[in-house]
Formats: structure tokens, sequence, C-alpha cells
């Protein structure tokens, strides 16, 4: 009996909030990350979320002998376009047709008229890097991502029980945490 009674009472609450703030701190930048690749995982139909590719219409004076051209004679070509220092190599996919590549991207011209195109290739600021990790780049970064997807499972339990009253789990809480349940639900029954 001594023993109970000299025992302090286990504050739940102030751990609960404890727990959640300093892990909502220490996630705070892979969050982040995760919900940015998330939004461009999503629209990947869209757009490329990793590289900007862009085209450009080209004319170029293709000589007669352009199959027996050397090396440096193909590159000489890509002097208007100013990509005749990033010419890595080139060849004749078919009998009408020149692909020239270089650094981040290549030159695909009709040998008859001259014409084609120029596509590079750059890779997306931000999303390039966020997709990365989204992507899980390796066996160390796999533990990095399974305990932070792990946190975020501890984050939402904690979230739950950080108000009391009218507007915490008992109450408002209640009601929205229902509704959040049944979003995804009503997808799965829907559409899967």
């Amino acid at each position: 009996m001594l023993f109970v009674t000299t025992m302090k009472k286990f504050n739940w609450r102030k751990w609960n909030r404890a727990i959640h703030r300093d892990l909502g701190y220490l996630f705070f930048a892979l969050t982040v990350v995760y919900g940015l690749s998330g939004i461009a995982v999503n629209h990947v139909n869209d757009w490329n979320p990793n590289f900007v590719i862009t085209h450009k219409e080209v004319k170029l004076d293709i000589p007669s002998n352009i199959k027996q051209a050397s090396r440096d004679e193909v590159k000489k070509l890509l002097d208007p376009l100013g990509e005749d220092d990033n010419f890595k190599k080139h060849y004749f996919p078919d009998e009408n047709t020149l692909k020239i590549f270089i650094s981040g991207g290549n030159v695909v011209v009709d040998l008859e008229t001259g014409e084609g195109w120029l596509e590079t290739l750059r890779r997306r600021p931000v999303f390039n890097l966020v997709n990365f990790l989204h992507y899980n780049p390796g066996k160390w970064w796999t533990w990095v991502a399974d305990i932070f997807a792990g946190s975020l499972i501890l984050l939402a339990v904690t979230g739950l029980f950080l108000i009391k009253g009218k507007n915490g789990i008992t109450g408002r809480g209640a009601i929205l945490t229902a509704i959040g349940i049944a979003v995804p639900l009503v997808f799965v029954l829907l559409f899967y």
C-alpha cells in the first residue's frame, strides 16, 4: 500500500505530446521530401517530374558524303547549334537519318532536307532530388525510409490524443478521424 501511495501518476499525455512534437521536428524534411515526390508521382502522366525535355526544330547543312564523314566533320555540323563541344557520338538509324548524341540530349536530322530537331534533357530542380530519395536509392536508405514510415504511424496515433475535450478524439476529432478513414475506404470499395 505504501508503494502505491508514494508513486507518482504516469502522465501519458505529456509523453504523447513530447513524442509527437519531437518526431514532427525530426522528420520535417522527410515529410516534405515524400510529400513533394508523392505529388510528382501522382502526376507522372501529365509531366516528367525528373527531367525537363525540350525540342527545338533545326536545319543543318548536310554534305552529300555525310556517311563517309569523320567524327570531327559530324561534330562540325553542330557549330550553328552551339553544341559542337557537347558531341559524343553519331550513327545512322536508317538510310535517311543521322542521329547525333550530345551531352544532355541528341540531334536527329533528315539527310535529304537537313531538317530535324534538337532534344535536350536536364534534371528538374528539386523534384529530381526528392524522387531519387522516394524511389529508394539503396539498402541504407531503406532503413531510413522504414523508420520514417513507422514514425508516420506513430505521429498519426499520437496526434489523435493531443487535444482533450470537445475538439479532441471524443468530440470533433472523432468526426474528422471517421471522415479521414472513410475517404480511402470509399475509393477502395469503388475502384479496387
